[in-house]
């Protein structure tokens, strides 16, 4: 384990970690946008809102890059934390996909409240188009929203350090980076 001490103006900083996962959430919100990798789900509108907002690129994504001060570094909380709450909420939701429906095939959330998460039987059995779509949803969302909350996380302790530094304090919080 190495542990990085946080000051004001040092290289090493809980910023500097963040840009680490920066691009993990970046990643996962773009592939989140294009389901089996094809573009026409999303021309169509067949993803999910929460996918379509793409919190993980201005949220957990642009609004980390500027983390660098005591404001900013609040901002990017913020961001992260929307990012993580928007990732739940995506996951919690299921994934927008084509289904059966009494009445025929329709777009739509049939997942939505069915507690899909802790049955798994559910995630082959129900979307029909895009292919493997509830596996894509769960496993992107999940990574979005660790990440996220990592990145929350580290700009939290960014702020208290800062805060701690200005008040005169000599503690400096610690940064731990397991290899």
């Amino acid at each position: 384990t190495l542990s990085y001490p946080i000051l004001p103006g040092s290289s090493t900083t809980c910023t500097t970690l963040s840009y680490l996962v920066l691009p993990v959430c970046i990643l996962c919100n773009i592939l989140l946008l294009f389901p089996d990798l094809k573009i026409h789900f999303l021309l169509e509108k067949h993803v999910t809102k929460e996918a379509t907002w793409a919190t993980g690129l201005w949220a957990s994504g642009l609004m980390v890059c500027t983390s660098a001060g005591v404001i900013y570094s609040g901002l990017a909380f913020l961001a992260a934390a929307i990012c993580c709450y928007v990732s739940a909420t995506g996951l919690v939701q299921g994934p927008k996909c084509l289904y059966n429906t009494s009445s025929g095939l329709t777009w739509g959330v049939p997942l939505k409240f069915s507690g899909y998460l802790h049955n798994q039987t559910l995630w082959s059995g129900v979307c029909l188009e895009p292919r493997s779509v509830v596996q894509w949803n769960v496993v992107l969302f999940s990574v979005m929203g660790a990440t996220s909350a990592l990145e929350a996380v580290l700009c939290a302790v960014n702020i208290l350090n800062s805060l701690l530094a200005s008040v005169g304090s000599s503690s400096t919080l610690y940064c731990s980076l397991s290899l």
